[in-house]
């Protein structure tokens, strides 16, 4: 019979550990949470110290009843959940939801799913930590309080259904503020220009690039300036001023931590970041590999550490030796600057074993888990490789008074480069001449010229999102993901090809929550109470301090919400659409996905079509009504109501003005109207209204 009990949360994890721990260990599987605060209240007694109400999951009483049983035949009981503040969390739960005071429950961790980090967990048993538990449950008590105190003033306001959240509502505003950004966004034109340079005994030109006087750059704004300059160098003698041959390294990357993990699958792999996260936790927990059993291929995969422990490294350091020799291996020691506070200290993510190549488990992965192990595996390896080592070359080119530049560079050492190469480690394939010497003169021969305009800032990926994320302070590794599930789950945000465009409804969202709970989306409110949550972790702060400050404003705000809100609330609009099932004029109404028609007759009649608002524009292609529009995903955009007939479709919204210069349509950016032709380039500022 087993004397000793382990309790981890997933059944794929609980056979990876059985194996290296023997038969006097049972180990057995919550399947996550067994309390929660129930989803039907608050849950929250705010008369009574704020003191949660957990109660067991709906589903989770059978499970609970065996699990008791197993813990009435343990000697000891070990509770080896995640070793972050959830994990903490739930092992906590468990211990009251098992009555676990009067037993000997300790609590275990580990990094990695391997024989020597479980055993050493089991020798370094100790007591739940309150301090993280605490940080947990003031994370959950400030996420239910915002989301259902805020939840029915928005069911109110728009539809019942929608959300707030803590972290999801400020998220969403980042999104609402850069298409902002870019909708205002007026383009600049500017130049660029290079010529074609003839060098003695050479058959392919020296092709460099125009930089300006001999004195400083010049940015070249306009074809006038570009035609000027042109004429001007077309009478000019040209030498080489300058010659310059020097070396540059590249180090290493860092190893991935939750945040980069996320950016480079979602960048290399496409991935997105909820599909990056439930891949690496099967690694964490463990695949059956042939020949060698269940394994946990990665490292824990929810950190903010780069930090690598020195049995990795020495690890490391033998296969790099081994398989690619001395000198490619990295000799200093590298860590992430960073002045946050690291979540749990935990290592980065890496292989728990790195002689376990992605060739040698290719066939036992799907095709992504290879993918993702491969990625993970490599930049490990690379973040312990020496520098990449680099030749460059630069080259002026001089008239009496313009100059031309060109530069190129070659690896003279792959260093970890032979491993791990991103976009940003390709280098130019172009080589200078030998030949080139100082004061050397060279005939100047074609002359390129090409017009630009500036581009407005790019929408978010999930990628650049995760990224200003983890800048801004906001949430953290184990909330990255789930947000942007959520907000994109809630037709708040539409997902094209790998963009993020924020919806109507969305924008009705963070308009609602910018106007009544200003603070709640403030970027930098939201920051400062990660740090007090890291606070109540380290044990500076109490729990119930942060709750009770916070509350009070949140329930003011609520309050002047639900008077001010009721005011204005959305009420059905009539159309002259009549409804061709019983002949009653249509009303407008709000769903999940926005706007739509449906009849007042509901429920005698569920008549339903999609609801297109006009502009008051006719359309520039053939003088149908402009209306706005969606994309299956919700976002928005103005096009015909005469489609497929008429395709004429503009992401911004169209102007019933004429441009005065080539009589085309323009759109409105921001407080500009622009010509939809690129080639015009007109702008004017819209008259006040």
């Amino acid at each position: 019979m087993a004397k000793n009990l382990v309790i981890v949360e997933s059944p794929s994890k609980a056979t990876t550990i059985k194996k290296f721990l023997g038969s006097s260990y049972e180990v057995v599987a919550s399947n996550g949470h067994v309390r929660d605060l129930p989803k039907s209240q608050l849950g929250i007694d705010i008369e009574n110290d704020f003191e949660p109400k957990y109660i067991t999951i709906r589903g989770k009483g059978e499970l609970l009843a065996k699990l008791r049983k197993e813990v009435k035949k343990a000697d000891k009981v070990y509770l080896a959940t995640d070793p972050d503040r959830e994990g903490e969390a739930i092992s906590w739960h468990l211990s009251n939801a098992l009555k676990l005071d009067g037993k000997n429950a300790r609590r275990i961790t580990f990094n990695e799913i391997t024989k020597n980090a479980v055993k050493q967990s089991i020798k370094q048993a100790r007591e739940i930590d309150m301090n993280l538990v605490d940080a947990q449950q003031a994370r959950r008590v400030l996420d239910r309080m915002v989301g259902y105190q805020i939840s029915p003033v928005l069911w109110a306001k728009v539809k019942r259904g929608l959300s707030a959240g803590r972290v999801q509502s400020v998220t969403l505003r980042i999104i609402a503020d850069r298409e902002e950004q870019i909708n205002a966004f007026i383009a600049k034109e500017y130049w660029t220009l290079s010529g074609e340079f003839q060098v003695a005994g050479e058959k392919k030109p020296l092709v460099a690039d125009f930089y300006g006087t001999t004195k400083e750059k010049i940015a070249i704004e306009s074809k006038e300036q570009v035609d000027k300059i042109i004429g001007e160098i077309q009478k000019s003698e040209f030498k080489i001023s300058d010659i310059k041959t020097s070396g540059r390294i590249k180090k290493s990357p860092l190893p991935f931590t939750t945040s980069t993990l996320q950016q480079e699958a979602a960048k290399t792999l496409n991935f997105a970041t909820q599909k990056t996260m439930r891949l690496a936790q099967g690694l964490y927990e463990g695949v059956a590999i042939k020949g060698k059993g269940t394994l946990g291929l990665i490292t824990y995969l929810r950190t903010d550490s780069t930090r690598i422990s020195e049995e990795a490294k020495q690890s490391a350091a033998e296969y790099i030796k081994e398989n690619y020799g001395e000198d490619y291996l990295n000799q200093e020691e590298k860590s992430k600057k960073n002045s946050k506070k690291i979540q749990d200290a935990h290592e980065a993510i890496r292989p728990s074993y790195v002689d376990l190549t992605p060739a040698q488990v290719k066939e036992s992965l799907s095709r992504d888990q290879f993918r993702l192990y491969q990625l993970i595996w490599k930049r490990f390896l690379a973040s312990q490789m020496s520098a990449a080592k680099y030749e460059t070359k630069s080259v002026k080119i001089d008239s009496d008074k313009y100059r031309f530049t060109s530069a190129s560079s070659k690896v003279v050492f792959s260093g970890y480069l032979s491993v791990y190469q991103t976009d940003e480690d390709k280098v130019d394939k172009k080589t200078l001449s030998k030949k080139l010497e100082k004061d050397m003169k060279l005939e100047l021969g074609q002359i390129d010229k090409k017009q630009h305009f500036t581009q407005p800032p790019a929408h978010f990926t999930e990628a650049s999102l995760v990224k200003t994320l983890e800048e801004l302070g906001i949430g953290r590794p184990s909330t990255y993901a789930p947000t942007i599930s959520v907000i994109i789950n809630r037709h708040y945000v539409a997902k094209e090809q790998k963009n993020l465009y924020i919806t109507e409804l969305g924008e009705v969202v963070n308009n609602i929550m910018k106007k009544s709970f200003a603070s709640i989306v403030d970027v930098n409110f939201t920051a400062y109470m990660e740090g007090l949550l890291d606070r109540v972790e380290d044990g500076s702060v109490k729990w119930k301090t942060v709750v009770e400050n916070f509350y009070p404003d949140l329930h003011e705000a609520v309050e002047l919400a639900q008077k001010e809100l009721e005011q204005i609330k959305i009420e059905d609009e009539v159309t002259d659409v009549i409804c061709e099932e019983c002949g009653r004029n249509m009303v407008v109404k709000y769903g999940p996905h926005g706007k739509f028609l449906a009849c007042p007759g509901f429920p005698d009649c569920r008549n339903t079509k999609p609801y297109y608002e006009k502009i008051g524009v006719e359309c520039p292609k053939c003088g149908a009504d402009v209306v706005i529009k969606k994309t299956k995903k919700g976002r928005r955009y103005f096009g015909c109501s005469s489609y497929p007939e008429c395709d004429f479709m503009s992401w911004q919204k169209p102007s019933a003005e004429k441009c005065p210069d080539c009589g085309g349509a323009m759109v409105e950016k921001g407080n500009k109207l622009v010509c939809m032709d690129e080639q015009c380039g007109f702008v004017k500022a819209k008259e006040k209204e």
